[in-house]
């Protein structure tokens, strides 16, 4: 496969062309962002084991029914993957209380929650991804009904299956994005699944193993990616 011009810089990853029209190239960088990009850093090796653990996610839930760009992990930094036009709406779900859930409804960390709660986001730097309703995706249009039925569908399965995954693991899934993109008709799960996009726990003792680890400058991060990796590897 021939790596040629890059198309996107985003704030974790590169894409670039390939001799394919279908195929593109996703190269994990090591910087680090958080609140919006107001916040800036570098955790050492965070490609090398982002890369790592997408593959393995990827792989997993690909093997469970869920479609995803995933084709081939070709580096210690690159996967190959393919080339989808990206649904600016980003999902959310949330298990356990943390983070904005927190801070916007006065929920204590850690509270489990009764019910898994759903979030649709704006993808949009500039407005801040904001929280949205289905009836801002279709006045904006951004999804059709048929289309936002179908990320509803595979983002509650995704749950279901990424909670028992690392359930085994001691890990416990506490919130996570995701997003999808459209590929020759076909909705698909796309970008990374990794400590960056997920909250993970260590069951029986909270120890945090994502991204808070550098958003509340808590130390140890690129320890916790590690022992992640090395616990999806197994």
């Amino acid at each position: 496969m021939e790596k040629r011009n890059k198309i996107y810089e985003g704030k974790g990853k590169i894409l670039y062309e390939t001799d394919s029209p279908d195929l593109i190239i996703q190269y994990f960088k090591d910087e680090a962002t958080a609140f919006n990009a107001q916040k800036k850093g570098i955790i050492d090796q965070k490609g090398v084991m982002n890369n790592k653990i997408s593959t393995r996610l990827f792989s997993f839930l690909s093997s469970q029914g869920i479609p995803t760009h995933f084709e081939e992990r070709l580096n210690d930094r690159e996967m190959l993957v393919k080339r989808v036009d990206i649904v600016p709406v980003e999902v959310i779900v949330r298990n356990v209380a943390a983070g904005s859930l927190c801070r916007n409804y006065g929920l204590p960390e850690g509270k489990r929650l009764p019910v898994s709660i759903f979030e649709f986001c704006y993808k949009n730097d500039d407005l801040g991804d904001p929280i949205i309703n289905e009836c801002h995706i279709l006045a904006l249009e951004l999804a059709t009904p048929e289309e936002i039925e179908i990320i509803r569908s595979y983002t509650f399965k995704v749950n279901d299956l990424l909670t028992e995954f690392f359930k085994a693991l001691n890990i416990e899934l506490v919130d996570f994005k995701l997003e999808f993109g459209r590929y020759k008709g076909q909705i698909i799960l796309a970008d990374e699944i990794s400590p960056d996009t997920c909250r993970l726990w260590e069951i029986g003792t909270g120890r945090k193993l994502d991204k808070d680890l550098f958003r509340e400058d808590l130390g140890n991060i690129e320890a916790a990616y590690q022992e992640v990796l090395n616990r999806v590897s197994i």
